[in-house]
């Protein structure tokens, strides 16, 4: 069943014509509809298979030991950055398809407040408990041999993001370690850096980019800044999920499994909010919003919630920064190393383009024989 739903997967692929936004990022609605459809329907097949696992013990166990996590360290953050003010604002979102949720405001703002009294388990719970993550384009991006490492942003200016994200076997509902988490965005003006692209930052740049290693609890946590926007695409974070790598000394990693691709989107409101201060202000390039992105359908289905809880750390000030967590339930069945279009290679010397990736297409090439 897995493997012809792949098939169909990579028909698709080859079936409509393209457009593009930055060289590489192939946009078509019809494409992306049939794709999402393909990738819904691996949620689905293990649906079924997840139904009794959402109360089950460990389930329970993870989301307490969760919710004491995310206090500790959104009580940590506020530290750091010399925070005393009251009444942290937080958003919620209910499970519902995209659509839905790209229609309703979900803005809690002065709805929900923490206050010492609020138990931890209600501001702090994760989305979603052992319900599979829909499986979303790699992106003409992806730069092979990141670096291992949580902070990301190498002086890059924008509002912090701390990120924390939690992995799940779908398989057994349990937290899976020693995963390698693989995560890649633009900057606050829509700029990937590692790539030679026309408008891009250039091979010798790794910023926001990197890997981290799931910890006991499938956790990793990144500090990163909220992403901007390009033309033509919602404000997102790419992630893939690798197991089986291997760490190198000069901690980068090769080899492995890729189990899953997806990437985050936010709350259209926290989009607009941030979008009004420096130097996100200073992108001059049309924003896409989610309703419209070709690429946000296969984020959402009636049973996983694809945007991150957050917390403002500071709610009167939001250039003081973000705590963000969500949980990304995968399928460790499914390999989807063969989707893994590698734009450019990272190495001691910096980074080199990979001569068998077409960056005007987005796409590699099959093998010749001759």
């Amino acid at each position: 069943m897995y493997s012809s739903l792949l098939a169909v997967g990579a028909l698709a692929a080859t079936l409509f014509p393209t457009a593009l936004a930055h060289p590489g990022e192939r946009i078509d609605v019809a494409e992306a509809s049939l794709d999402a459809r393909v990738k819904h329907a691996f949620a689905d097949l293990d649906y079924s298979e997840l139904s009794q696992c959402g109360n089950n013990v460990d389930s329970r166990l993870r989301a307490e030991q969760a919710s004491k996590r995310r206090m500790e360290t959104f009580l940590r953050l506020r530290q750091e950055r010399g925070i005393s003010s009251n009444h942290p604002y937080v958003h919620r979102r209910n499970n519902a398809d995209f659509a839905k949720w790209a229609a309703t405001s979900h803005d809690k703002t002065g709805a929900l407040k923490y206050t010492t009294d609020t138990p931890n388990a209600e501001i702090f719970r994760a989305n979603s408990t052992c319900v599979l993550t829909p499986d979303n384009i790699i992106g003409p991006y992806f730069v092979h041999g990141e670096q291992i490492r949580s902070n990301i942003v190498e002086g890059h200016r924008g509002v912090p993001l701390h990120l924390e994200m939690s992995f799940v076997n779908t398989q057994n509902c349990k937290a899976t370690p020693n995963l390698l988490i693989d995560i890649w965005q633009c900057n606050a003006t829509g700029v990937y850096s590692g790539v030679s692209a026309a408008g891009q930052a250039g091979l010798k740049t790794t910023f926001l980019r990197g890997v981290q290693q799931t910890s006991t609890d499938g956790v990793v946590e990144f500090d990163t800044i909220f992403p901007g926007h390009y033309q033509g695409r919602a404000t997102h974070i790419h992630v893939s999920v690798h197991s089986g790598a291997t760490v190198l000394p000069n901690n980068t990693y090769t080899g492995g499994t890729i189990h899953h691709i997806s990437q985050l989107f936010f709350d259209q409101a926290l989009i607009n909010k941030i979008a009004q201060t420096a130097p996100y202000n200073t992108n001059r390039a049309p924003r896409t919003s989610n309703a419209a992105d070709m690429y946000t359908g296969y984020s959402a289905t009636s049973a996983y919630d694809p945007f991150p809880e957050y917390v403002l750390l500071d709610a009167n000030d939001i250039t003081k920064g973000i705590f963000m967590w969500i949980e990304i339930s995968f399928n460790q069945r499914v390999d989807y190393s063969a989707y893994k279009t590698i734009a450019a290679y990272l190495g001691k010397d910096g980074g080199t383009d990979n001569r068998a990736f077409d960056m005007r297409k987005g796409i590699t090439p099959p093998p010749t024989h001759g």
